[in-house]
């Protein structure tokens, strides 16, 4: 209450103040133009010396003029709103205005003034005080815009020899208090910064001072206040934001050439961490939707204690499971990659934080290998298998599909028959959004491993399920990995489409969503990831370069190639089958798919028919079509070479 009583009482005290000078401007006006017409050089005569009469015209004008002018700036409504910037429709009011006003005063002069025979009133200088009239009331609402941007550049360059930063801080709550004390004091990561200005939402905090800093009102005005102050940096001060006012927040900074530091989310912070590091905006930080969380108790359930296999163990997706596994304390973790530095950096990384208390074993080779599979199974016997090898490139799985069949539906086929035959209790699989209504190979063969998936659930002991979702961020080979490439190369970004979109998570979500689902469902369950809404790759690449320090389409172009091979403009979750019937399950970010019925003989007649075709010359494609009904392979025009 005390805070709205102030900004009150500021308003009350911002009206007189204009309303005194605006009975200031219009005397002025009127003097100033009486002088000049009676004092000096007047058309066809000579000098004439200002006399009484004219003084006594102008009391009697000022009293009314005054009276008036408040009058006529009310209805206009120069006074609901403090008036700063004037575009043309603005200045053509105020003009009309001050012609309303003089035009009324001449009217007084008519029917009042003349009748005490003082002096016959000349109408241009009546006009001369229009004039100045109209060039006083802009510059008493704006001009002083004009003194204080030409300071604040004088103080810029003078700032700017010493390397020193103007900041914006956004946030004027505890944390924007600190970052605005931190940078007075030079904190360590503070350094080289002056905060110029602090802008919140909080009406109540208008015009309030944070150790000399002002704070203003609305973040919908950064944009115009970092041109203004000459901003350098903008620092975003508010840890407590949800993803809609995160959003906003980064909508405004991007419309400026600063660049972003931010204090950390609330979720960042370390228990009993008074202190908050400020650190660049991640790209992660704009997918402007809560990360996934997982429930300990049942991931833990399954895990401790027990032994765990991860094939494609060194990927971006899996090798993430491990960091994650291991922190459930299985018995053994049994990592198995085809890539061996992948592997052997992972290892040493997973010994050294948890050799103690699980025993980390590296296998090297291909699931493709189906006595290898095999006696990892029997030598092993793994109670939880999570199937993370696969080949993932659309593009370079358009042109050679046999190969795409032979690792990721027949090495899945290989995982899954090893499973049932030496009791796994769980198999999860990582699938993907591609897979639903795919357009390339690389997500028709991860349908039928879903397929493979369900079919196994069937009749097995095992239990078994699929995970999937989006496109992940900072995978190897991912869209990021490539613009920041492009970025270090000084361009151009190159975006197939300006509309297309994709679905994203971060590597971490990916892996606790895996962990989460081998904890719930029933057999053959698809779980899918709520991710929100879809995010243009375009915005994207444009807050990459922002975030690197570049103008888009000035630093660094963009540029569009078209849709490749297999790409469509948008992807999605669930197949048209499944919508009807999707299940919620206690995790409010995780939904089942339920499985679509799949007559099994034939299934099994066209599996072992596609096996075959990958060693002879039979139309891969065309029995991938017969599996997956839906599989529209799309070249986009393009010639694309098949290797077989």
């Amino acid at each position: 209450m005390n805070s709205d009583f102030t900004t009150k009482k500021e308003s009350i005290r911002t009206l007189i103040l204009y309303i005194v000078l605006d009975i200031l401007v219009i005397n002025i006006s009127l003097a100033v133009s009486l002088s000049m017409w009676y004092g000096g050089s007047i058309p066809g005569g000579g000098y004439i010396t200002i006399n009484a009469d004219v003084w006594r015209w102008f009391f009697y004008a000022a009293v009314f003029a005054s009276i008036t002018t408040v009058a006529v700036y009310t209805l206009f409504g120069f006074y609901s709103k403090i008036w700063k910037y004037a575009n043309m429709e603005e200045l053509i009011k105020i003009f009309i205005s001050q012609v309303v006003v003089y035009t009324l005063i001449l009217l007084f002069d008519k029917f009042y003034i003349s009748g005490k025979n003082l002096i016959e009133l000349p109408k241009r200088m009546l006009a001369i005080a229009l004039c100045l009239n109209f060039v006083l009331f802009v510059f008493s609402r704006s001009g002083y815009r004009f003194f204080k941007r030409v300071f604040i550049h004088i103080e810029n360059t003078v700032i700017k020899k010493s390397g020193t930063k103007r900041v914006m801080v956004i946030g004027a709550g505890f944390a924007g208090y600190n970052v605005v004390r931190s940078i007075l004091q030079c904190s360590k990561g503070y350094e080289n910064r002056m905060t110029a200005i602090i802008v919140d939402d909080d009406i109540a905090k208008n015009n309030s001072i944070i150790h000399g800093v002002r704070v203003t009102h609305n973040i919908d005005n950064v944009p115009r206040l970092a041109k203004e102050y000459e901003i350098d940096e903008i620092i975003i001060a508010i840890p407590s934001a949800d993803n809609i006012q995160l959003k906003r927040i980064m909508d405004n900074c991007s419309q400026t050439d600063c660049t972003l530091k931010m204090i950390p989310p609330m979720s960042d912070l370390s228990e009993g961490g008074g202190t908050r590091v400020l650190r660049d905006v991640k790209i992660t930080d704009l997918l402007f939707r809560d990360e996934i969380e997982i429930n300990v108790k049942d991931v833990s359930g399954y895990l401790k204690g027990r032994t765990v296999l991860v094939t494609g163990g060194g990927g971006s997706i899996g090798s993430e499971l491990c960091r994650q596994i291991c922190g459930f304390l299985p018995e053994r973790l049994i990592i198995f990659d085809m890539y061996e530095n992948n592997a052997y950096e992972l290892f040493f990384e997973l010994k050294n934080k948890w050799g103690g208390n699980t025993d980390i074993i590296i296998v090297v080779g291909t699931v493709c290998d189906k006595a290898l599979v095999d006696r990892i199974f029997s030598k092993y016997k793994p109670a939880v298998v999570f199937h993370a090898a696969a080949h993932k490139h659309v593009p370079l799985l358009q042109t050679v599909p046999k190969e795409a069949v032979r690792n990721n539906v027949f090495g899945t086929v290989n995982v899954v028959r090893a499973a049932e035959k030496y009791g796994a209790e769980r198999f999860v699989l990582l699938s993907t959004d591609k897979a639903v209504n795919p357009t390339n190979v690389m997500g028709a063969t991860k349908r039928i491993t879903e397929m493979i998936i369900q079919r196994a659930a069937d009749k097995s002991r095992t239990k078994f399920m699929a995970v999937r979702f989006g496109n992940v961020l900072g995978s190897n080979g991912s869209v990021i990995h490539i613009f920041q490439k492009q970025i270090a190369d000084g361009g151009p970004v190159t975006v197939t489409h300006k509309d297309v979109t994709r679905f994203f998570m971060t590597i971490p979500e990916a892996a606790r969503l895996v962990l989460q689902a081998g904890g719930m469902g029933r057999s053959g369950s698809i779980f899918v990831l709520n991710m929100g809404e879809p995010v243009k790759i375009n915005d994207l690449a444009v807050n990459l370069i922002k975030l690197s320090g570049f103008k888009p389409n000035e630093d660094i172009k963009i540029v569009y190639t078209g849709l490749r091979p297999g790409d469509k403009l948008y992807e999605e979750l669930i197949l048209d089958e499944e919508k009807d019937n999707m299940t919620k399950t206690y995790h409010q970010k995780i939904f089942i798919a339920k499985p679509i019925d799949i007559d099994e003989k034939r299934f099994d007649s066209l599996l072992k028919r596609l096996e075959k075709s990958c060693g002879d010359n039979s139309d891969t494609l065309a029995l991938i079509k017969e599996l997956v009904p839906n599989f529209n392979n799309r070249d986009n025009g393009e010639e694309t070479e098949i290797l077989y």
